[in-house]
């Protein structure tokens, strides 16, 4: 395998293999403690858009055969040996070096369809999402970067021709904006990010909502909606339990009056997605009440 494929292994799926999650992530970065040392600060940073790591507290970093060598305590050649196992080989697909400045213009829509891909259904099942409620609100896109062509779990926003897009390899969208489901309720639930919002569908065993929905898809488009979710008699917010979670909650606190937390009742688990995977979903929790 060519060195310049080899490079092209996520260092997130790496990490990832190692049993290493990040403490905090966003679209293109992930901070994780160290697996190179005692590390509490969570000071190891991930550019997953360029695919390169950079230890604060070491003052070094590089490609993921760099940090495979200084990780596994070997050579380079023998990293590189490692890396070209098929144990790794299949964790290339998706890694794709755009800034998020120009990821709008980078990402052209080649096709969407009905969710169908094995690789897609099964990720949403490592994620504990159940696929066929996924295939009732999302689909299938394929799409090219710069010639290349790629494929992900689309699920569209209000824009007229925006997607968020989700694979194991790669979080993007072709524009940032929120996603609302109008059906005429009263009542609005609230989340973070449509997986949030999957999840939550799971565990009600529900295809559609009765209630109206608003999938924020970044905490950066709260503002965007602050006067809508006025307008509603509860918002039942399912933000994440972080401090930017904290933080979004109580902005809507400060400015509305019909906001109700959810997040207590994941309190051990950074947001709804995790708080399902850890296979908790049977408690009582305030989804008895919002799924009415």
């Amino acid at each position: 395998m060519a060195l310049e494929h080899i490079k092209q292994i996520t260092i997130r799926s790496y990490l990832e293999k190692k049993g290493i999650k990040p403490i905090k992530e966003n679209e293109t970065r992930g901070m994780y403690h160290s697996p190179l040392r005692m590390d509490n600060n969570a000071s190891f940073s991930v550019n997953y858009s360029r695919n390169l790591w950079y230890d604060h507290g070491l003052g070094q970093g590089g490609s993921i055969v760099d940090l495979v060598a200084k990780n596994e305590r070997i050579s380079i050649g023998k990293a590189i040996t490692i890396l070209e196992s098929d144990d790794f080989s299949f964790n290339r697909q998706q890694i794709i070096p755009i800034p998020k400045t120009d990821q709008i213009a980078a990402i052209s829509i080649l096709t969407i369809a009905e969710l169908n891909n094995p690789a897609l259904l099964n990720y949403l099942s490592m994620r504990g999402i159940d696929p066929q409620i996924a295939k009732s609100v999302c689909s299938e896109v394929h799409y090219s970067v710069k010639g290349k062509s790629y494929f992900a779990i689309g699920f569209r926003n209000d824009n007229k021709i925006g997607v968020e897009l989700r694979s194991k390899y790669f979080k993007g969208c072709t524009s940032k904006n929120t996603t609302s489901i109008k059906t005429g309720h009263e009542d609005c639930l609230l989340f973070e990010g449509f997986f949030d919002y999957l999840s939550y569908l799971t565990i009600t065993k529900k295809e559609i909502q009765p209630m109206d929905v608003i999938v924020l898809n970044s905490l950066s488009n709260l503002s965007k909606v602050k006067n809508r979710l006025a307008e509603y008699r509860n918002v039942i917010a399912f933000l994440d339990n972080d401090s930017a979670g904290k933080k979004a909650f109580q902005v809507l606190q400060e400015n509305l009056n019909n906001v109700i937390d959810q997040s207590f009742y994941y309190a051990n688990y950074k947001d709804l997605n995790e708080y399902l995977c850890a296979g908790v979903t049977s408690e009582r929790s305030i989804l008895e009440f919002s799924s009415k």
